[in-house]
C-alpha cells in the first residue's frame, strides 16, 4: 500500500514537471501566416533582440500604463504564446486595423511576434540556461 502511494506521488510529480516544462522556453514557433517554423533563441527573440526593440519603440508608444490613447497596457506576459500568435495571425487589435502597423515591415512584425511569443506568460524558466542569455 505504501509503495503504491509513493509510486503514485512520483508519477504525479513527474507529470507536473513535464506539464510545467511544456510551456517554458519555447525553441520554435509556427508562423501561421507564412506556415514557416521559426527557430527561437535568446539573441533573435530574447530581451536583446530586434523584436524587443520594436516592441519598445513602436508598441509601447501607446500601450503604456496610464496612457491617454485608450490602448490597453501591454507587456510581453500580457498574453500566452497562443494569444500572441492569434494577435499576429488575425490582426484584430485596433492598432492593426487602423494602419498603425503599416509602418512595420512583415519581417519586423514576425520578429515582434517571435519576441512576444518567446517571452509570453508562463514561458520563463529560471532552471533553463537559455533564459539567462
Amino acid at each position: 500500500m505504501r509503495i503504491t502511494t509513493v509510486l503514485a506521488a512520483m508519477l504525479a510529480a513527474t507529470l507536473l514537471i513535464g506539464l510545467a516544462k511544456a510551456e517554458a522556453s519555447p525553441r520554435k514557433r509556427l508562423d501561421e501566416r507564412t506556415q514557416v517554423c521559426r527557430i527561437l533563441d535568446f539573441y533573435n527573440s530574447g530581451w536583446v533582440s530586434e523584436g524587443s526593440k520594436i516592441f519598445e519603440e513602436s508598441c509601447k508608444k501607446c500601450h503604456y500604463q496610464g496612457n491617454d490613447k485608450g490602448a490597453p497596457f501591454l507587456y510581453s506576459e500580457s498574453k500566452s504564446m497562443k494569444g500572441w500568435n492569434r494577435v499576429f495571425f488575425e490582426r484584430y487589435p485596433r492598432c492593426a486595423k487602423n494602419g498603425e502597423w503599416a509602418s512595420l515591415s512583415e519581417e519586423q512584425i514576425q520578429k515582434l511576434n517571435d519576441y512576444l511569443y518567446r517571452n509570453a506568460a508562463n514561458t520563463y524558466d529560471p532552471n533553463d540556461a537559455a533564459d539567462c542569455g
